[in-house]
């Protein structure tokens, strides 16, 4: 399943959690297809003020987003990898930039976390993948 960890400054994120949440959502739905909708994990992290550093000091600015997409390996090796990854990398951003606003659009970052089958458990339970 889809899982996606939101980093921002608690202040990019307050009253904007269920437009976020829906527009993640939306977002890997336009690419996967609806079969993906329900099975598609948000969580959103807000980092306070004062808990973002650079360089070893604390920023004066808030962090720009940072969005870990858990996928499946097996997605990398698919001929059409750069594509659907592509366009995921879009529709991230632009949920993203669509709520949070445009300013954060330049350094809003997506990593992708593949895991391979047989690495992960759900409920005490080994997942195929």
């Amino acid at each position: 399943m889809p899982h996606l960890i939101v980093y921002a400054a608690e202040d990019d994120l307050a009253g904007r959690e269920a437009d976020l949440i829906g527009g993640l959502t939306d977002a890997v739905v336009a690419v996967y297809g609806d079969w993906a909708r329900d099975i598609t994990e948000v969580l959103l992290i807000g980092l306070p003020a004062g808990r973002w550093g650079v360089g070893g000091r604390v920023s004066t600015t808030g962090p720009a987003p940072r969005v870990v997409f858990g996928i499946r390996d097996s997605v990398f090796a698919r001929p059409d990898a750069a594509d659907v990854l592509g366009r995921l990398v879009t529709g991230v951003t632009e949920a993203v930039a669509g709520v949070v606003g445009e300013r954060v659009r330049s350094g809003l970052a997506v990593e992708f976390a593949g895991t391979r089958e047989g690495r992960t458990g759900v409920g005490g339970v080994l997942s195929a993948g």
